[in-house]
């Protein structure tokens, strides 16, 4: 009866306008209070643990790390160096763009960063050499989603807090199937350029343009390389990384490139702040429905209905996917994580699914989530930087979901994908 009242009070409160955190935090201790019976001090207690965390504290870092790169205006360079030699084939602008959305997915771990940083250098390029302006928003949305597959991921970082899996291992998870994804979405764009004539190409390779324009990436091509190689080899936790990834990103902005200033640099401090403060507040708010769901037996419940249905995980798996797909469609990516992890992990490992396979095949959902209306903010990070109405984004980004569920697909059925580099 609880749950019946409490589901229609939290859509109300989203109804009008109230942040997700809230509205979950507030119904949840209404429920606790009311029908659980739990004292006040345990509710604020509950809230703070699900924060206090070694884990969680990498997500100001990396957050702080990728809005530096975005500000020090790092894209125009990688575009250009590998736009060098990619724009030699047909729709090589566009395939330029992907490659530059896996180099930033590598250092910011954040979906709509990734997309913010590229679209602003590439839209108006990719429009004048004749690609329509619905694809080339449409492209770069897609491509920033692999910032939420391809480590540092928050996603990750937030899946590991809350069922207890060690990060690293996620991250190393997260590697072959995001290259994977970046691979198939490569040849969706080289069948969409060919079948309608998109973008131009340079008449050859421009290996000479390349090698004058490497020196002057090479620290910043290094940065992904530093991170993830710190991480597979042990020498720093996810937690220390990101402090250096913050550092490193700091001293190529100030010194090397000298492409922030001081007071640039304070301003993106700030945001990254407000960020890691939204974050953390659906993370407790999550973490008290997750309490109400604990106490009233919800896993439990979920994973004997499985048993007495003799579902088996492919079954499971298949509607884990159409069940996040949808509900992908309503919530944020952070809300779907905090909220639908504690219950479907349980039922996952009962399963004998692996739960480091799970968190990939999690994350998937999440990746298409930030495409799909009306919530998909990837696509209103598309529309105000190409200056086109949201539906038009949404309407270009339509021929690349089969590519994306194509992936989902492979990731969800083929666990070695995932586990592959898993130590």
């Amino acid at each position: 009866m609880s749950i019946a009242l409490a589901i229609p009070a939290a859509l109300f409160f989203l109804a009008i306008g109230s942040h997700v955190a809230v509205a979950l935090g507030l119904v949840a201790a209404v429920l606790l209070l009311a029908f659980g019976g739990v004292p006040m001090t345990v509710i604020a207690q509950t809230a703070f643990k699900s924060v206090n965390s070694y884990s969680l504290m990498a997500i100001p870092m990396f957050l702080l790390a990728g809005n530096l790169i975005m500000k020090g205006r790092i894209a125009e360079l990688i575009i250009e160096l590998v736009g060098s030699i990619v724009r030699a084939v047909r729709g090589g602008l566009a395939q330029t763009v992907l490659i530059t959305s896996v180099f930033f997915a590598a250092v910011s771990g954040s979906s709509v960063g990734s997309a913010a940083a590229i679209g602003s250098s590439t839209v108006e390029g990719l429009k004048r050499e004749g690609y329509p302006a619905r694809f080339a928003a449409a492209l770069v949305a897609v491509g920033g989603t692999l910032g939420l597959m391809i480590p540092p991921s928050l996603g990750f970082i937030l899946i590991g807090s809350i069922v207890g899996l060690p990060v690293d291992k996620l991250f190393m998870a997260g590697i072959l199937p995001g290259l994977m994804e970046a691979a198939l979405l490569m040849i969706g764009v080289a069948f969409m350029a060919r079948r309608h004539s998109y973008g131009y190409k340079i008449a050859r390779p421009d290996w000479k343009g390349f090698a004058n324009r490497l020196p002057a990436a090479v620290p910043a091509l290094a940065m992904p390389v530093l991170v993830i190689g710190s991480i597979y080899s042990g020498f720093l936790t996810p937690t220390e990384v990101s402090a250096f990834a913050a550092a490193y990103a700091a001293l190529l902005c100030l010194f090397v490139y000298r492409s922030v200033t001081a007071g640039v640099m304070w301003e993106t401090a700030r945001q990254s702040l407000l960020q890691t403060a939204m974050i953390f507040a659906v993370v407790m708010g999550g973490s008290l429905v997750g309490f109400v769901m604990a106490r009233m037996g919800v896993s439990q419940a979920l994973i004997g209905a499985l048993h007495a249905a003799e579902m088996n995980p492919y079954m499971f798996l298949l509607m884990v996917n159409l069940v996040l797909l949808v509900l992908g469609m309503f919530l944020d990516g952070i809300a779907l994580i905090v909220l639908t992890a504690p219950l479907l992990f349980p039922a996952a490992t009962a399963l004998g699914i692996d739960p480091i396979h799970f968190a990939v095949i999690m994350v998937a959902n999440v990746e298409i989530a930030t495409l799909t209306p009306p919530i998909g903010l990837n696509l209103f990070v598309m529309s105000g930087i190409a200056r086109i109405p949201v539906h038009e984004v949404a309407r270009g980004v339509l021929p690349f979901f089969g590519v994306r569920l194509t992936g989902l697909a492979l990731i969800t059925y083929i666990p070695a994908i995932s586990l592959a580099l898993v130590q």
